[in-house]
């Protein structure tokens, strides 16, 4: 799993050096491999509102990773897990995330250099709160209409008792007029023979070889009978004692439920694409946001480590789970001098001394 660290150094003498062996000892250990991270000069402003900045950046940070992960979570669940489809979705500017992070250019146009950094982080703040409020109306609007149609396509799966009837029972299967009715009847399997024996038995008003199969599954069939209407309910008292179950079945009804269920299924595709463009214009947006969020976070925590003038240099290192521990090692050793409560000993050194964010 590639893991991503932003850090920031002064450019001091030392720092310089160190710099240069950094480069040298990672590319040797293949520790990681390390770009320039170009941040513009922005406003500095008083000292005492970048340390309270700090805190809301802190905060801001966490909202919009939290926005990026629920919004990549969503697109997954939408195109049902396929992960070469979402990583197709989530690129910036037709790039894959860590080309777009290794060639990171600050856009002046949206994010303007002339304005003050707690008035950057307020723009950047309206962002994401607004897409977190959007993707969670979005979402739940798709999921109810997905659980609705889940729903529908439920009834007409099952077994043959309980299923609905809608697409195996055609309108020329049912005699309906002013005096007779068909009535469908589900019979076991082991019972075929029976049904056949009796059904005309079951009521003196049923019309003579009337029933027909129309289904059937691994538990029973599903059979037609026509009658008189007024025999209605002789018939299926008569039935409930063989163990026939007479189903509940009426055109009107069932003709509206499958226009339901076609209007249903023309809706989530209609709404699939329309999501799933939202969700792969607003990640972009988001992960934009939160890469230039970094990058202010580390001009806001350089500035008040470092002090005025500004002078630093941030820098990308790309590496992974396994050569992190190292890497820390390896960054604690080389930038030591930066540290003011660091001990001599390297090995009683508790924290690493550079400006480090994680991505």
């Amino acid at each position: 799993m590639t893991d991503m660290w932003l850090i920031s150094v002064p450019l001091d003498k030392d720092s310089i050096t160190s710099v240069g062996k950094l480069k040298h000892s990672i590319a040797k250990a293949n520790l990681a491999s390390c770009f320039m991270f170009s941040i513009p000069d922005l406003k500095v402003g008083v000292l005492d509102s970048l340390l309270s900045l700090s805190d809301d950046l802190h905060k801001l940070d966490s909202q919009t990773e939290s926005v990026i992960r629920n919004t990549c979570l969503c697109m997954r669940d939408v195109m049902e897990q396929s992960t070469d489809k979402v990583l197709e979705n989530t690129l910036v500017n037709e790039m894959d995330l860590v080309s777009y992070m290794t060639r990171f250019q600050w856009d002046k146009a949206k994010y303007p250099t002339t304005t003050p950094p707690s008035s950057l982080a307020e723009t950047i703040k309206k962002e994401v709160s607004q897409m977190e409020t959007e993707l969670k109306a979005r979402a739940a609007a798709y999921n109810s209409m997905k659980a609705s149609l889940q729903s529908s396509e439920m009834k007409i799966q099952g077994t043959l008792q309980t299923r609905s009837l809608t697409d195996i029972v055609g309108k020329d299967d049912m005699v309906v007029s002013e005096y007779l009715t068909t009535l469908l009847v589900f019979v076991s399997r082991g019972s075929y023979l029976q049904w056949e024996m009796t059904y005309e038995s079951l009521s003196d008003l049923v019309v003579p070889r009337s029933s027909r199969k129309l289904s059937e599954d691994e538990e029973g069939g599903i059979f037609s009978v026509t009658l008189f209407k007024k025999a209605v309910t002789e018939f299926k008292v008569k039935a409930k004692e063989r163990r026939f179950l007479v189903r509940e079945y009426c055109c009107e009804v069932e003709d509206k439920k499958m226009q339901e269920r076609k209007q249903l299924n023309a809706r989530k595709k209609e709404q699939y694409g329309v999501f799933v463009h939202w969700l792969k214009v607003n990640f972009r947006e988001a992960f934009v946001a939160w890469i230039h969020l970094k990058a202010l976070r580390v001009f806001v925590e350089s500035t008040l480590r470092y002090g005025i003038p500004v002078n630093y240099q941030a820098l990308l290192l790309q590496t992974d789970e396994k050569h992190s521990k190292k890497l820390r090692e390896e960054l604690s050793s080389l930038f030591m001098h930066l540290d003011p409560t660091a001990t001599a000993s390297k090995a009683e050194a508790r924290h690493t001394p550079h400006l480090k964010h994680h991505l």
